[in-house]
């Protein structure tokens, strides 16, 4: 490190289930970080390369005794608010995975003191770093609205991904738990305001709680006239048939990712691969762009957390990231409002 590196922002990473280990990994991996603890209920198998650092069950005591400049937040959702607020007042920037919170209350005091302490506050929208997918949201922007989203994402999980499934369910369904990453792409497609949403659901096991749903359909209604759909089920019960439509309509063509044949619908790398983006102009035919040299789950992981070190670092306006991580949010939530009460919800 030279005289002129920033010295390397100490991360303390709560919870190590599947993405709190490959931010940990990241953080590892990446000079910009040090990482001063690991905290986890249970005590976890960690990779290799993270058993040499401070571990423990206690956040509170993790936060007061380490005093890191930012702390990863990858716990269940409904921690999710008061750990990042916690963060933040102990005057940690935060990385917190998606959804922000459970509630729309929950998020806005997440974001108001974000504002209020001047931390950084950066939710974990993978997509968002992921060139496919940049590519699909400029490729559908460039053929002009109104749009039709088609989108989906549902699960076969049995074994230890039933089990995550389970456990997540505990807190929150699976259309808010996927649909925010879908939602915003909707809204960076769309810039019109989402003001409208219908949704759907039913409990297809006994191994979920009485109120809970492992299958959920929303659509969304926008300012534009642009609609749109987004499906996830979970569980040993679900078809993979169709499990993947990422598929973006408009009065000129349309905007698809293509998977490849063999992609099973609970590998977490098949959840960010795309195989093909092909792009269909109305009188022109389709063009098949080749994305098969892509970067990985936690190639992705590491991109967010290059992108939280710039943040940092180039102290980024996160504005906007902060808006619209609260305006999917809403659009989920009122999703599963409609599913609990029958009705559409206006936002």
């Amino acid at each position: 490190m030279t005289a002129h590196d920033p010295a390397p922002i100490r991360t303390l990473v709560v919870g190590l289930g599947n993405m709190g280990l490959s931010h940990a990994l990241a953080c590892h991996a990446d000079p910009a970080f040090q990482i001063v603890g690991l905290v986890n209920r249970s005590a976890p198998d960690l990779p290799e390369a993270l058993r040499g650092y401070p571990f423990g069950h206690d956040y509170e005591q993790a936060l007061e005794s380490l005093r890191p400049d930012l702390v990863i937040v990858a716990t269940y959702s409904d921690s999710h608010a008061d750990y990042a607020i916690a963060a933040m007042q102990a005057g940690a920037h935060v990385f917190v995975e998606k959804p922000l919170a459970t509630t729309l209350a929950d998020a806005r005091r997440v974001v108001d003191c974000a504002q209020a302490t001047g931390r950084k506050l950066v939710v974990g929208y993978i997509l968002r770093h992921h060139p496919s997918w940049q590519r699909l949201i400029a490729e559908a922007r460039a053929l002009g609205g109104p749009y039709v989203f088609r989108l989906n994402l549902n699960q076969q999980s049995s074994g230890p991904t039933w089990a995550v499934h389970k456990a997540l369910m505990q807190t929150t369904s699976p259309i808010v738990d996927c649909g925010v990453h879908y939602v915003d792409v909707m809204c960076q497609i769309t810039d019109a305001a989402p003001v409208e949403v219908r949704g759907m659901g039913l409990r297809l096991s006994d191994e979920i709680p009485e109120d809970m749903y492992n299958y959920g359909h929303f659509q969304v209604l926008f300012a534009d006239g642009s609609v749109g759909w987004y499906e996830a089920g979970w569980g040993p019960m679900m078809s993979d048939t169709a499990f993947f439509v990422k598929d973006v309509v408009s009065p000129r063509g349309a905007v698809s990712i293509r998977m490849p044949g063999d992609a099973r619908s609970d590998d977490i790398d098949a959840h960010t691969r795309t195989s093909t983006l092909r792009i269909h102009r109305v009188g022109a035919g389709d063009e098949d762009l080749d994305m098969s040299d892509e970067p990985g789950h936690q190639q992705l992981c590491d991109r967010q957390q290059a992108f939280m070190a710039r943040a940092i670092t180039e102290d980024l306006d996160l504005t906007r990231h902060m808006t619209d991580a609260l305006r999917s949010l809403a659009v989920c939530l009122a999703a599963d409002e409609s599913v609990r009460t029958g009705a559409a919800v206006t936002l």
